[in-house]
């Protein structure tokens, strides 16, 4: 039987250090499921989280769809091929086949725990969706009955190593100050995606720092140039749910009509023209009470700022924007070595967004649905294969503390200024959404040289230690993102290159990067034959 955790703090206080089976970074739907899964197989578990799991990230601020399919042949089969063409081709039927068996297995545990999924006419459920408050309500109160320890507001800033296997993390405290250090046998990262701070919402965390710290280690990443997914959202408010604007049209300053302008394959032609006007929409395709009053049921945080500004939006135009969400919504991510989400780091596991979702949507978005079952999916497959791995371990002491990107002080740096850098390099859809080499080309020079800047760099007040340490994140992410679209010279999925407008049949492949000071781009053939079995 295992021991249980050990928690030992210095006599001043400032320190944190526990002894677990299993660290699980991240406290969204993905962490919670690797957390439940480590610990049902018999492991030790202490979850750390940037912010409050159960409350922060993009699941808990608002409802998501599921990509909940019964065990039918049939529509197994039109789940699967719905996104392909659109993702170019380059998700695999090895991965889609257990996510979906997984996600409907978890889903049905939600409905036996007592999700409140909405009846049918008939009285049954559909369970095809959550809302997000009570969904990680009740994914926290599993996490906490199952004897899992919380950390909540202890962000992770490093990995710990021994002989190049992942023991652990570091991190900062940030309600009590001071730092933290869990050793374990193995690591779950399952730290989000990267929406760089566009106020997206539930995004605010979701800084891609477990890229960076990921990529530190020697883990590789794959999928980052799908990395361009920008969400429809009123200019005045942080609400990102774009699955409302199917029921939209979308129109110039004097309300005449953006032909072919839409939510889904008309979201180019709003992008187009946003580079010199502005747009506005109308709920206006909602014709009836009743699919009103539906639409309000579904998503009820969507029409929160429109009531307070006394906007009726299936009435009246709003000015809306498209805001980035980078790979919160692209699917780019830790490359994942098989169904055991191991990346290529021993004792280093990825789950949820912080893993690249190429094998179930390709170069595409899933939107919410896909984007909720591979959290579910992977976040259990994680779980479990981290405490087979830690459970078999024998222990060591020879522990290091891998080196971070601020772990050396060479000059003091202002983190909001850093941000704004990364920000103006990727927000643009004139750089980013529409990309030449020429533009990519320039925007990545002036990242690396940003990057060389603020590599080694610390700050003299240590209450902007996290700042720092998210604003390396997303200069790192931006980095990974525009080397890859540079080298994919053709459009694909969400990859749109201006110069390169048709899809290439030569570049069927991912393309992997690695490494922080220099990054290198390889191609890997997709083979489903390659990828092992999820741990039991």
């Amino acid at each position: 039987m295992n021991q249980p955790f050990q928690e030992n703090r210095s006599s001043f206080s400032d320190a944190t250090e526990i002894d677990c089976d299993v660290l699980v970074i991240g406290g969204g739907p993905a962490g919670c499921w690797a957390a439940l899964e480590a610990a049902g197989a018999g492991a030790t578990v202490v979850l750390v989280d940037k912010g409050y799991c159960g409350s922060s990230g993009a699941t808990a601020s608002a409802g998501t769809q599921i990509w909940y399919v019964p065990p039918d042949a049939d529509e197994r089969e039109a789940a699967m091929a719905s996104r392909e063409a659109m993702g170019g081709y380059l998700s695999e039927r090895s991965w889609m086949v257990p996510v979906l068996d997984k996600t409907y297995e978890s889903v049905n545990r939600l409905a036996d725990w007592g999700y409140p999924f909405p009846v049918d006419e008939k009285g049954e459920q559909q369970r095809i969706s959550v809302q997000g408050p009570e969904y990680m309500r009740l994914m926290r109160r599993k996490v906490k009955n199952a004897g899992i320890t919380i950390l909540d507001h202890h962000p992770a800033t490093q990995l710990l190593t021994d002989g190049g296997t992942v023991v652990g993390a570091t991190g900062l405290r940030r309600q009590e100050g001071g730092h933290w250090t869990v050793h374990s046998g193995a690591v779950v990262l399952a730290t989000g995606g990267c929406a760089f701070m566009s106020k997206a919402l539930g995004c605010d965390v979701l800084t891609g720092d477990g890229y960076l710290m990921g990529a530190e280690a020697g883990a590789e990443l794959s999928g980052m140039e799908f990395s361009s997914a920008y969400a429809i959202s009123p200019t005045f408010a942080s609400i990102t749910k774009t699955a409302l604007y199917r029921f939209a049209q979308f129109y110039r300053r004097d309300h005449s009509l953006i032909e072919g302008a839409g939510s889904a394959r008309g979201r180019s032609i709003i992008a187009r023209v946003l580079l010199t006007e502005p747009v506005y929409a109308r709920l206006d395709l909602a014709e009836t009470d009743e699919v009103k009053a539906i639409l309000r049921r579904a998503q009820p945080n969507f029409f929160v700022p429109f009531d307070r500004r006394g906007i009726n939006p299936f009435t009246d135009f709003f000015e809306v924007k498209l805001r980035l969400e980078g790979t919160v919504r692209g699917t780019g991510g830790l490359r994942l070595t098989g169904l055991d989400c191991a990346t290529t780091v021993p004792g280093l596991y990825a789950a949820g967004d912080n893993a690249t979702r190429e094998p179930i949507c390709g170069g595409f978005t899933g939107g919410g649905s896909h984007n909720a079952a591979w959290a579910i999916s992977t976040g259990s497959f994680a779980g479990a294969s981290a405490a087979s791995f830690a459970l078999g371990k024998t222990a060591t002491a020879d522990v290091t503390q891998r080196q971070s990107a601020s772990a050396i002080s060479t000059s003091s740096v202002d983190p909001q200024a850093i941000i704004k850098a990364v920000q103006e390099e990727v927000f643009p859809l004139d750089v980013n959404y529409f990309r030449t080499h020429a533009v990519l080309s320039a925007a990545l020079e002036r990242l690396n040289r940003l990057w060389n800047s603020i590599s080694s760099a610390t700050v003299t007040d240590e209450s902007q230690a996290l700042q720092l340490r998210q604003a390396q994140a997303m200069t790192a992410t931006a980095r990974f993102m525009y080397r890859a679209a540079l080298s994919r010279t053709e459009s694909r999925g969400m990859h749109r290159r201006e110069d390169f407008p048709k899809q290439d049949p030569a570049q069927h492949h991912r393309l992997v990067v690695s490494g922080l000071d220099t990054i290198t781009v390889r191609r890997e053939t997709i083979d489903p034959g390659v990828y092992r079995e999820a741990a039991e």
